[in-house]
Formats: structure tokens, sequence, C-alpha cells
């Protein structure tokens, strides 16, 4: 009897139940092969992607993955972000959104069951216990009998690599913010940054507790996604179900076998509750929709096991959707339709906004000009009668080595001049300008417009054109006069 059952008086009953130990047994099978690949590539994209190198040029960092703050610079393989193009990452976070949904209403909680980083780690912790303290009975056996020696020193050790592979996995993440070997030999020679080492030691304490610890207490209280899924699926999404039509009523192999013999109902289900022991939530199938059930797919392979041993169909427990539930009630034949509305919405805004986001990415020119005109004074009339306006105009360099640009000024009517504190002249309506590779710089720029020239407002645009390469960029803006 649960907790919550002691309470006659359902106002008496606890929010919370008290949590109870669950220990999942190994299970071999395809969701369960699927798991393990998914968990190797997975881990060693992430231990392992800061040391692939990517060569930029002479004067960028070589790292293929680089998050440069000092620079404030993104680096993916060929792609540079700069923080002034942020809105790709927001772009790519709507993408991932959309995928998690397009995930959803095809397969549900495929994300949970299969490439969740606490499911991850989760089963990772799990692997070392099974390998130091044994399967489920062992464990249990030996956490409810009295403590020895041995069991004493299997705990040391199974906590000592629980805290390796955490250690190793906050050390990791420091990796994607530095030269990966460099702050490697940094870190071993106790010479690293302090924030390096405040790093580590909080994704080590999170790592350790949430994977070695609170396991399944992080997907039924501290996640979110569990209650968004279930408002976003939907009754033709996929998700892990056992068809009560076939197995009920459940009874044990020998009670079955005589009820078929005397001519009475009897389910493919003997209630062995195998689906129960290998569940990392500790959730049983059979009670239908839940919570905590991550949707991964070890139920499907201990049930199909069984089945397997008892001479049984396969399939008692899969992938299948609520409306194949009903049409199995009403002897249809089961419908998925996985191209559906929904899922065509989603996929359709993954094209369309990757494209977009990638048709910009690879068009992007390697030099950038913004311009702010000054506000107090927002005019300054000369001497002999000439208006000037002063403007802070920006440059950019996005490529690696530096360039020469040539500073314009169009628009406005015969005679007017630019000037700009430390470029060259290149004629009254230009100035030279130097930029260095993946760098800014910032200009004071002065724009005069001879007496009897000037207006209220006059359109004008700051034309940049790169020497060597002819790309250019502008920007617009106005010049304002005494009629202002």
């Amino acid at each position: 009897m649960s907790a919550a059952e002691q309470f006659t008086d359902p106002d008496d009953a606890p929010l919370y139940v008290a949590r109870k130990e669950v220990y999942p047994q190994a299970v071999s099978g395809v969701f369960r092969t699927i798991k393990w690949t998914v968990l190797c590539v997975t881990l060693g994209i992430y231990y392992f992607l800061p040391f692939v190198r990517w060569y930029r040029g002479p004067n960028a960092p070589d790292q293929a993955v680089l998050i440069d703050f000092p620079s404030r610079r993104f680096y993916f393989f060929f792609i540079e972000i700069w923080p002034q193009e942020f809105y790709y990452v927001t772009g790519l976070l709507v993408l991932a959104a959309l995928v998690l949904f397009l995930m959803n209403a095809v397969a549900g909680r495929v994300w949970c069951g299969y490439l969740c980083p606490q499911t991850v780690w989760t089963d990772l912790f799990y692997a070392v216990e099974r390998l130091i303290e044994g399967d489920r009975r062992e464990r249990m056996k030996k956490d409810d009998g009295p403590w020895s020696v041995e069991h004493a020193a299997q705990k040391v050790l199974k906590h000592s690599i629980w805290l390796m592979i955490a250690w190793w996995t906050g050390g990791a993440w420091v990796l994607y913010f530095a030269d990966a070997p460099t702050i490697v030999r940094e870190l071993a020679t106790f010479s690293a940054p302090a924030a390096a080492y405040i790093w580590i030691g909080i994704l080590t304490a999170t790592t350790y507790v949430f994977a070695g610890h609170m396991r399944e207490q992080v997907c039924l209280y501290m996640c979110p996604w569990p209650r968004i899924q279930a408002a976003l699926t939907d009754e033709h999404a996929l998700n892990v179900m056992y068809r009560y039509d076939r197995g009920e009523p459940r009874m044990s192999l020998k009670k079955s076998e005589q009820a078929k013999a005397a001519a009475l109902p009897a389910g493919d289900c003997i209630d062995c509750n195998q689906c129960v022991a290998v569940c990392p939530t500790g959730v049983d199938i059979r009670h239908g929709a839940q919570l905590g059930c991550i949707q991964c797919g070890l139920c499907i392979d201990a049930c199909d096991n069984v089945m397997a041993k008892v001479g049984r169909p396969s399939g008692l427990i899969g992938y299948d959707t609520d409306a194949n539930a009903k049409r199995r009630e009403e002897l249809l034949e089961p419908v998925y339709k996985i191209i559906r509305p929904r899922t065509v919405l989603y996929a359709g805004l993954i094209v369309a906004i990757g494209t977009l986001m990638l048709a910009t990415l690879l068009g992007r020119a390697s030099l950038g000009i913004t311009a702010l005109h000054d506000r107090n004074p927002i005019f300054v009339k000369l001497a002999d009668g000439s208006v000037r306006n002063a403007y802070t105009v920006r440059l950019t360099n996005k490529s690696q080595e530096e360039r020469v640009y040539r500073l314009e000024l169009v628009g406005l009517p015969d005679g007017a001049r630019i000037e700009a504190v430390g470029t060259h002249p290149s004629g009254e309506r230009a100035v030279l300008v130097e930029v260095g590779h993946d760098r800014t710089r910032e200009l004071r720029v002065l724009v005069t417009l001879p007496k009897g020239g000037d207006a209220a407002s006059l359109p004008l645009a700051f034309r940049l054109i790169d020497i060597s390469t002819g790309a250019q960029a502008s920007v617009d803006d106005f010049f304002k006069g005494t009629g202002s």
C-alpha cells in the first residue's frame, strides 16, 4: 500500500509521497541498443569536440567550437557570430523549440527518453552502478542488508567514479570557452583562472547530484517539459503504450494456460512486472500514460524478451497511438498518420527558418557600418556661414586580414565635404580608413555643407567600400541645418 492510500480523507493526504528508491534492472533489446548508441555518440561529441581544430587564418583561433567571451565571438566551424548578430542564436533557439515540438508530434517524449542530458548521464551512472554493485536484485539485497567491508568499498568506488565523470563533465564545459589544450594544461598546473575552477566545481556538483542521486526526481518535479508535452500531444502521436485489449485480463502463465484450456478469457500479460523492473523512473506502463514515463522503450525490450520466452507474439508493449487503441476496440486495422497538419506545419517552419538563416549567413558581407548622429548640438554653424554635423561612425571588418576601406559621403549637394579623425583624405567627399582584422573601428566623422546649401533636413548616406574586394555596405542618415 502506498503512502497516499493510508489516508481515508483526501484532504489529509500529503502533497508529495515519500520517495521510494528505484532500482532499474538491466535489459537488452533494440531500444536499449539505440540508447547505448545515442549515449556514446552524444557524450563523445560533448567531451571531445573542444579538441577538434578548424583553421580560420593566421590571426584567428583554430578551435572548431569556441565561445570567446574576451573577443566577444562565437565560432562554430566555418561560422563566426559577432555580438550584433545574436539574432542567429535566437534563430537557433527557435529552431530547437520547433524540432522539439516536431519530435513530440511524431513520437511523444522521444527527447526525454534518448537525448535529454539528464537521461544520458543518469544512464551512464546506472551503468557504473551495475558494474560495481551488480544488477537490480544484488543492489536491493545489499542496501536492505547489514553493511559489510565489501559493500562499503563498492560504495566508495562507485561514488568516486561518479565524481570523476561529473568532474570531467564540468571540465569539458569549460573547454568550450577557452583554447582546450591550453586550459587543460593550466588546470593541470593550477594556473587556470579562478572562474574555470568555480564553474567546474558547480557543474561537478550538479551532475553528481542530478544523475547520481535525484535521477527520476528531476523528471518528475523539476523539468517542465512533461507538462508542456502533455498539452502539445494529440491522439496520433506515437507513445509507448500497453496494449490492454490484448494483455487483459492479466494473470500468471500457469493460470493463463488453465483459463484458455477452460475457454475463459485470458490476456497475454503474465504479470511478471519486468516492464516495471527495467523502468528508470519506476513507472508501471500498464496503468496508462503517466507523467513519469519518459518513453525510453526499455519496457518494450523487457516485455518482448518475456513474450519470446513464453512463446507469445511480441508487441504487447510498443510505440502506438491513442487513435489506434480506439480502433482496436472497434476491430479496425491500425492507421499511422505521421504526416498531418501539425507535423507539416512544424516541418515547414523548420525548413523556412533554417533556409532563411542559412541564406542570410552565406550572404552576409565581411564589412559593416553604423552611424549615430550627435544630438547635442544637432548642428554647428561655423564663422564662414557653413553648417557642420557630427557623427559617430563604427566600421566593422569581419575578415581575418587588415583592410583599407573608402568611406564616401553620398546624397548631399556639391561642396559638401567629409572629415574623420585619424584617416587619410581621398577627395572632399571620401576618406581612407584602415581597420584591423576581425575588429571594429569607431570614427568621429564631421560633415560640412557650405553657406547657402543648408536646409531643415537633407538625406545622406555613408558608403563603405573595400578597396581590395569591391564589397560595399552603407547606412542612411540625415544632415540637419539651420532651418531645423
